[in-house]
């Protein structure tokens, strides 16, 4: 699958996501798509929440991974830096 059908897939996916989170206040819209892994956007009463890390790895996470074949991964757009300097220092990625 390229990776234009694979962002295409995950953005459909997204906004099947994002009335659960908009019914609480908040938002996610998609950022990037980089060896496997999503990066995401949160908003409103999402950003910030203590919680929000369980909402992206038991939630969207989940269902990205079952409806998109490829993705490994959902991330904060924030945390891409050091997502991918891990990756770097773990040889994953150049």
């Amino acid at each position: 699958m390229e990776n234009e059908e694979q962002i295409r897939l995950i953005k459909k996916t997204l906004d099947k996501v994002r009335p659960f989170l908009q019914r609480d206040g908040g938002d996610v819209t998609f950022d990037s798509y980089e060896n496997g892994i999503v990066y995401v956007n949160i908003h409103g009463a999402c950003e910030g929440c203590a919680l929000i890390n369980n909402d992206i790895e038991e939630g969207i996470e989940v269902i990205l991974m079952e409806e998109v074949p490829g993705v490994i991964a959902v991330r904060l757009a924030s945390d891409k830096a050091a997502v991918q300097e891990a990756m770097k220092n773990a040889g994953l990625q150049n």
